[in-house]
């Protein structure tokens, strides 16, 4: 008679054992670096998100009038003017007696460029020597005049005559296009910047008339998660702006950013 052969039970339970061993192996083996990818994956992108939004401001602030910069809301909206140009006004008559003096005495409506500006202003506000305080306030309006369309690089024409309170050291003034205002909204979790409105002595939250634009979202949703500082300017250092922003995703990845940026509040 012919021999049965095969596998007993205990030798098929074995097998099954160690295969098992090897595909959990084999899974982790594969999945765990898969798992890292997405991991930094996600970070990447949180912090990406974060970076951009911090140039932006960077930008922004940097471009700032000379002590314009207020932050309300406990730290979560900062509002500035943004400067498209400026230069220098002409404060005395050149030597043969020509040109066009800014007079402080009495209302003026125009005065000459020296040197030259980037391009021709056709529209905004001009202010000469801001210092953020009674008389010299851009957003009360005591040293700021609208600019007229028919003003060259050369030769600045204001909208009406205006006199202003003070007189700058350098002779210097700046062009204003628009107030910038950013808004950390933990409700919605959102960093959002408005343009395009304007110009108020009362800081408005939100800004009316406008919508703000989606900077950055998956905003962490507390109170330090989203902030701003700043540091007034004194004899020894410039001012500071400190922006802090910190990311989440909806698979707990987060990210924390902090950046720090000196201000020239030189008017």
């Amino acid at each position: 008679m012919r021999r049965e052969q095969g596998f007993t039970l205990i030798e098929l339970i074995t097998v099954m054992v160690i295969v098992g061993i090897l595909a959990a192996m084999t899974t982790d083996i594969i999945s765990l670096p898969v798992r890292s990818y997405l991991d930094l994956q996600r970070r990447t992108t949180l912090v990406d998100s974060a970076e951009t939004s911090l140039r932006l401001m960077q930008r922004d602030i940097r471009r700032a009038l000379p002590n314009s910069i207020r932050i309300t809301g406990g730290g979560k909206v900062m509002e500035l003017l943004h400067t498209s140009d400026g230069g220098r006004y002409r404060a005395q008559l050149a030597a043969d007696g020509s040109g066009d003096v800014l007079d402080f005495t009495a209302s003026d409506g125009s005065f000459d460029v020296i040197g030259s500006l980037s391009a021709a202003p056709t529209a905004g506000e001009l202010v000469i020597y801001n210092l953020g305080e009674s008389l010299a306030d851009a957003y009360a309006g005591d040293n700021r005049a609208s600019l007229k369309a028919t003003s060259t690089a050369t030769a600045i024409i204001l909208a009406s005559p205006k006199k202003f309170p003070l007189r700058s050291p350098l002779q210097r003034f700046f062009i204003v296009d628009t107030p910038i205002t950013y808004r950390c909204d933990l409700v919605a979790g959102t960093l959002l910047r408005y343009t395009g409105y304007g110009i108020t002595a009362v800081q408005a939250d939100p800004p009316t008339g406008v919508t703000g634009q989606l900077l950055a979202n998956n905003i962490a949703k507390n109170n330090l998660a989203c902030s701003f500082a700043y540091s007034s300017a004194t004899s020894t250092r410039s001012g500071l702006v400190t922006l802090q922003i910190t990311l989440t995703d909806n698979a707990g990845e987060s990210a924390r950013l902090i950046h720090q940026v000196h201000v020239d509040n030189a008017p």
